[in-house]
């Protein structure tokens, strides 16, 4: 199959290297270290997720690896994500920590976590990772089109992905043209705006006229522009629900409406204001 493209089922997409994202991925960012991280892990996975997004920077990477042993899901059917903190200095070094603390011997995609320092100073430690073999895939995140433009000069593996924060508010075309242009994969974060969007007018009348949550709604939009998207929550209810998002579409009027609450100009940053 052709980078870009979907998979039979839907569910997964192809990267510029070959390998296969799954299209839903339970975002664990802000969820402590613990029995938490380790119930949230273990309800998405029984509730049929086979992507789960962690980073150094959480500091629940040794969790996720003990929910993935409990679960009894084999280690090769489920997308592994993890993230380098680039505080730190050594992205390779910083990978076989991390697949410590994962209890893995390989994660299926290392991310830059963003852009400290300059877009490409990292990216040496980062393919040294990949030609160890401790990531299948590498990527970015939070890198703006000229960030992702400046390390592609450089890269001799290209990053595959481009993890952002992506919504119908954070519509970011222009970001999304580029990183599509440019074979990168957009993943998005956020996509409920952690809960803000849940209570949009629009979002629910969607919602209440699909028999759908809002949650459900802005999980679709993502999906049906093809895009890898990370919801977050810690409660069972909402993860099974937000998983339930294959078995309906929008139709275009619906996305029309939606893609209508973007409040950034449809720009090109990955971020109106960078916290490094």
């Amino acid at each position: 199959m052709a980078a870009g493209e979907l998979t039979r089922d839907g569910r997964a997409r192809v990267l510029a290297d070959g390998n296969e994202i799954p299209l839903l991925a339970l975002g664990v960012w802000q969820v402590p270290d613990g029995p938490e991280c380790e119930n949230a892990v273990r309800w998405a996975l029984e509730a049929g997720y086979r992507h789960i997004d962690t980073a150094q920077a959480y500091g629940n990477e040794a969790s996720v690896g003990r929910a993935l042993r409990d679960s009894g899901v084999a280690r090769d059917e489920v997308f592994i994500t993890t993230k380098f903190y680039p505080g730190s200095r050594d992205p390779e070094a910083e990978a076989q920590r991390s697949l410590e603390r994962l209890g893995v011997e390989s994660v299926d995609l290392y991310i830059v976590h963003w852009p400290q320092g300059g877009p490409t100073w990292a990216w040496e430690g980062m393919q040294r990772a990949h030609e160890s073999g401790y990531a299948r895939s590498i990527g970015i995140s939070n890198f703006s089109a000229s960030e992702v433009d400046d390390l592609l000069k450089v890269a001799e593996v290209a990053p595959v992905v481009n993890q952002v924060q992506f919504s119908p508010f954070e519509f970011r075309r222009d970001l999304l043209a580029a990183c599509e242009a440019r074979g990168v994969a957009l993943e998005a974060y956020s996509p409920l705006g952690t809960g803000r969007h849940l209570r949009d007018r629009q979002v629910a009348e969607i919602a209440e006229r699909l028999g759908r949550t809002p949650a459900q709604v802005l999980i679709r939009w993502a999906l049906q522009r093809g895009l890898i998207v990370l919801p977050k929550s810690t409660h069972r209810e909402r993860i099974e629900q937000n998983a339930q998002v294959f078995d309906f579409e929008l139709t275009s009027a619906d996305m029309q409406a939606l893609d209508g609450l973007d409040g950034t100009g449809s720009t090109d940053r990955a971020l109106e204001q960078p916290w490094w």
